[in-house]
Order: structure tokens, then sequence, then C-alpha cells
């Protein structure tokens, strides 16, 4: 395996027909992709890119030879849309040929309208729609029929669709105030934010003796931003209060001991046995009331009592037998250990704060070295009162230039290793496929692709650090589920996914700067709903969830256009399923049992295909929101909840669902 450094390469000449980079070898075609119209400002539209292509402007692209016969004459808006000139030798006339969808015309091609003037396509000025009649003569051979060219589905093999159009409607959005991340910051936050966990792990285990409760750092990371006013995508830096309940009730509860639902008698009654020497253990070295160090002694020393003259009870006395401890002691252990508690909350917000501090001052720095002014402000996006198709986020600043990122391919295990100052991350390479897809049509200040590896090394990294060394947060529906979803509720956005696990190429996503590059939306919360589709899956923090059930009722009863949201949660959440029990709008609630549906690996895009899929150890919750328009137009009946809880069976693929009912779909 060698390392190749990224270097530049003059881009190829507008007369030319663009040429791709395969990293597999595989045939390439180029077709029409959908435009994403967006308000302001006017975006250039995407090049194509087929299934297995990889086209990067560092690579060096087969020869071709300038063609003698092109004409620098056409209008500015044809040449924009990848319109070219040329002269046909056989047919002794002149063509036009597009080198974006590779379409070829007899006749000069009309201009697009202008998604300024016309942001939802919806008849702009001088926008008349051509008959069937009135289509350019496309440029065949001599025996076959002239007519409109066939419409053509794009391809890009792997578990997502992104051939999808949305059907969602917003309210447009002011652009992000926000600076571009770079891979001297993204580097920095991910050695801060892998710190800041460590140092959480050992004051559990220093101050309580225990082990930090599993996924509750990333936990806080999400509860955290549902408050946070701060700057720091990842780390929360300006929160009121600066205690954080979940994480302080999740060590509380780990206290003196973590609880298991255990399998065998005996390992029920070991347990009570640990549960009783740690009770009388943190008693004893802790200052404490001399009313609860008694309540607790005399609980303790009866448990041992009972377990010396008992013999052979079942597995049920043993649960009851602690169930009952507990919630004698846990009171009067939870008085004691309050303040230390609450001081492990606050040492990991305080350094959260610092780390932000420095990796803002150094975004400073590097923003200066470039001449560009730092952004005020907090980076949430404002929305204005115009009705859009959904479109990703933008900014409202320059990006600086960004340092070049080594890469090199392991063809055995079908990977792309990315390298920039010493730290590798890796990626498959079809991941690395639909990555580059999603920028082309989403990022429109790097036409030609010189900042996308290292935008791919900044959003690996910044996962990284968010998620750690778990992928719980990050594990995803099965495809056939979002197929028969689509296919039946006509589903065309994600709530919650992220460039690496989305199924639909719009989506909502943690992270609105570096994911913006790849077509998110930026967190749900901000986005101002007015019409569509969706699917929710949020990962497992209630606080999130919350906040996110509130925020959809809210935008349910401001709009009367059809507007649904599919929400998936899993049946060990009671508080948040009550939650959503109790909302008006709730349509339709079913529940799958555990084992019997499955979910994707959070780090499905490094795994092996044959481990991604995982079997589910707790039931899930499926609850229908909708407001009487999109009830009437994607409501749940039977047939089509039938095909829902078809595809969600292990191992099956997608059914062929009935159809639905149009609907609008952006153009």
């Amino acid at each position: 395996m060698s390392w190749n450094q990224v270097g530049e390469m003059n881009g190829m000449k507008d007369d030319l027909p663009s040429t791709s980079w395969d990293i597999r070898q595989n045939h390439i075609t180029h077709e029409t992709i959908p435009q994403i119209l967006v308000p302001t400002p006017i975006k250039m539209p995407a090049v194509a890119l087929d299934a297995g292509a990889m086209v990067h402007p560092h690579i060096q692209a087969p020869h071709l030879l300038p063609s003698p016969y092109v004409d620098a004459e056409l209008p500015p808006e044809l040449i924009q849309e990848g319109w070219r000139k040329f002269w046909s030798k056989r047919e002794g006339r002149p063509y036009y040929w597009n080198k974006l969808s590779g379409e070829s015309l007899w006749e000069m091609p009309k201009t697009q309208y202008d998604p300024i003037t016309d942001p939802l396509g919806i008849g702009g000025p001088g926008q008349v729609p051509p008959s069937p009649m009135q289509h350019p003569i496309k440029r065949r051979s001599t025996e076959e029929s002239v007519g409109p060219p066939p419409q053509k589905k794009i391809a890009l093999a792997g578990p997502w669709d992104l051939d999808v159009p949305t059907n969602v409607i917003v309210l447009e959005r002011l652009p992000l105030n926000m600076p571009h991340p770079h891979p001297v910051t993204e580097g920095m936050r991910y050695a801060l934010g892998s710190k800041l966990r460590l140092t959480y792990r050992e004051l559990c285990q220093s101050r309580e003796g225990i082990d930090a409760p599993r996924e509750s750092f990333n936990r806080w990371l999400m509860e955290r931003k549902t408050v946070d006013m701060g700057s720091d995508p990842l780390l929360p830096s300006h929160c009121v209060p600066e205690i954080s309940m979940s994480m302080y009730k999740e060590i509380i509860n780990d206290i003196p001991i973590k609880l298991i639902k255990p399998k065998f008698t005996g390992d029920a009654r070991k347990q009570l046995s640990r549960y009783a020497e740690a009770a009388k253990n943190l008693i004893e070295s802790r200052n404490t009331s001399p009313e609860s160090r008694k309540v607790v002694m005399w609980n303790v020393d009866d448990t041992f009592h009972w377990l010396r003259r008992t013999v052979g009870s079942s597995f049920d006395d043993y649960q009851d037998r602690l169930a009952h401890l507990r919630e004698q002691c846990q009171p009067h252990l939870t008085e004691t250990v309050k303040e230390s508690v609450e001081g492990i909350c606050l040492k990991i917000y305080h350094l959260s704060t610092e780390y932000a501090k420095k990796i803002r001052e150094k975004h400073c720095e590097i923003l200066k070295e470039h001449g560009i002014s730092e952004p005020r402000g907090s980076g949430n996006i404002m929305s204005l009162s115009r009705k859009v198709w959904c479109y990703p986020v933008q900014f409202s600043t320059p990006c600086p230039r960004l340092p070049p990122v080594d890469f090199s391919m392991d063809q055995i295990k079908d990977q792309t290793l990315l390298r920039f100052q010493s730290e590798t991350v890796n990626i498959n390479t079809p991941y690395l496929h639909k990555l580059e897809y999603m920028y082309r049509i989403s990022c429109f200040d790097d036409k030609k692709l010189e900042l996308f590896l290292s935008r791919v090394w900044m959003l690996l990294k910044r996962y990284a650090a968010y998620v750690g060394p778990s992928h719980w947060s990050q594990t995803s529906l099965p495809t056939p589920v979002f197929d028969a979803l689509h296919k039946v509720f006509q589903v065309t956005f994600e709530c919650f996914a992220s460039p690496l696990n989305s199924y639909f190429r719009q989506y909502c996503s943690a992270f609105p700067d570096i994911d913006s590059y790849f077509g998110s939306r930026g967190p749900i919360l901000d986005l101002k709903i007015v019409s569509g589709s969706f699917i929710a899956n949020p990962p497992y923090c209630e606080e999130l969830i919350h906040a996110a059930i509130a925020h959809f009722e809210r935008c349910l009863s401001e709009s009367a256009d059809p507007l649904s949201f599919i929400v998936t949660l899993p049946d060990d959440l009671p508080n948040s399923l009550l939650k959503l029990e109790a909302s008006p709008f709730r349509r339709k609630q079913i529940v799958v049992p555990n084992l019997e549906h499955e979910y994707r690996h959070g780090f499905q895009h490094t795994m092996a295909k044959n481990e991604v899929n995982l079997k589910s150890s707790h039931g899930i919750v499926i609850v229908w929101l909708q407001n009487n328009a999109g009830y009437q137009q994607w409501g749940p009946t039977d047939d089509r909840v039938d095909v829902l809880l078809e595809a969600l069976r292990p191992g099956r693929p997608s059914p062929v669902p009935p159809p639905a009912p149009n609907a609008p779909t952006e153009k």
C-alpha cells in the first residue's frame, strides 16, 4: 500500500466533455441529476455521477483532444447550464451537447427558469410548459425515430436511494452564521473531545468507584445541545442550567453498583449480596447524617441475616428483596453522594466550555491568516416567511483554503484511507462514492472537488469524536423499511440521520456546518416545516426526543398543508412513549416485539456487508403523527401498515406495496 500525495491539477477546459475517475474501473455514463431548487444565491447545477464512479480533480483523467468546432457564442445562461456547440461532420451541421447530462440536440436548447423568481417551480416568468410536439429534436442516427429523450433513473449502488425527490416544503432560512470547518481545528476538536470523554470515565471511577454509565457521555452531548447557545458544533459551552440532569440521574442510578437483570437464581443472589456490601462501604466512608447511616446499616444487616438463614430461595424472592433494599437505602445514598455527583457534572461542563474556547481561538487565528472576519452570533439558522423546497444549509462566510489530504486505497477491504497530519481515517469505498454524489448535488462552492477529500476527513473525525467507541446513536432502519415507507407513505425525508447512514439525499443531522456539504438540512429542531412526509428514528436521548415531539406538534398545529411524521422509539423509554400517546395528532400506534426486526450498524460505513444488520434486543413502537391533510394523504390504513410490518421482518426484502396517492414533489 502506498500513499499518494494529493496535489494540484489544472481543471479540464470548459469546452471539453468532463471525464470521471473510477476507483473500481467501472464503465462510466452520465445521466441527469434532478436539481434541488434553492432561493438564494443562484447555485450551479451539479455534475452527474453514476454508480461506482469516483471523480476527483487531483486524479489524472484519460487524455482528451480538444475539439476545433467549439462555438463560444452561446448565451451565458446555456453555458452555465453545461451546453456547448459542436460541428457534426457526418450531418454537416452544428449540434448542441450538455457536458453535465450527456444530452445532445440538433436545435438550440431553452434555458431553465430562475430559482430566485420561482423557488417552487410554479410557473415562473415566461415558463410555458411545452407541448409534446414542441420538444427539441434530439440528435440521433438517420434510422432512429425523433422524439423527446426518455427519462433515466440515476443509479448509485448501495443501501440507499438517492434518486428520491423531496416532497418537503419549509420556510426559507438565512445562511448559517458559523465559520467553515477546518482540518486543523477538527483534529483539535477530536483530541479535546476524546480527552473530555476519558476524564468523565476517570471521575466516575475515582470519586464514586463505578464505571461511567454506558452511552452516558453521548447522551450528555445530545441533551446539552437542546439548550446550548454556544458556538461550538460539538462541545457544549453555553448551557442553562450548567448541571445536566440527564448525566446526574444516570450516575446516581449506578450508585452504589450498576444493577442488571440476572439470568439465573445464583446471579440474583450474588447481585443482592454485592449491593448490600457496596451500600455499607459507601455509607461508612462518607460524611452523612446519623439518621441516614442508621437506616442504611440496619437494612444491610437485615439483608445479610436473611441471606444466611435462607437457603434455596427462588429467583423472584431475591429480586423482591433487592427491590425492597434499594427502596429503603437509595434515598439516603443519593443524599450522601449528591454533592460529589454534581461536582462531576460541573467539572465536565466547565472543561467542555474551556475546550470550546480553545478551539474557537484557534479557528479565529486561521480565519485571520486568510483575511476572513470572524462570524458574530451563535450559528443558529433564522427562518423567513417564504415557502421553498427544502435545501441544504448555506454559509454566510467564505471558506478558507484547506490543506491537502493524503489518500490510499485498500483493494482487499474495498476501503479508502485518508490521512492528515499522521491521523488516518478509513471509509468503505461505496460510501465514499455516496458522499461524493451528495457532495456534487449539495455543495456549490467547490465545483472542481478540490476540497472534497479534506471535508470527508473532517466529517469522519467529527463523528468519531461524537460517538466514540459506541455505535448505538448512529444505528438506522434497514433498507427494505425505508423502501416501504417511501412507496406506501411517500416518505422522502429523515429527521435524524447523517451523511454516512442516510437513505434519502434529504435529511436532518446533528452538525449543520460539516454535514451541509453532503446535503444536510441542519438539526430538525431548527427546520420550520410546512409540508411533507417524514420518518423520525431519533437516538435514545429522552430530552432530545421530547424536544423533537414538541417541535413536530408545533409544526402540525401551524400548517394546513399535508404533514406527516412516522416516529419509531424503543419500548423501554416510558416517558417518551407517554408523551407520544398523549399527542392530539396521534393517528395510529403499533408495537413490533424484540428479535422480530433489525437495525443497521452505526459503523456501517467501515464494516463488511455481512456484519451490518443487527437483530434488536428490544421492541419498537411506531407512531403516526399527522394533521388532517396529512391523514387524508398518507393515513396509516391496514394495507399500508401490513406492508411496513412485512418489510420489518428480519432478512425479508420489501414486498411490492399498493399504489400510494399522488403528492407534490420537487421539480
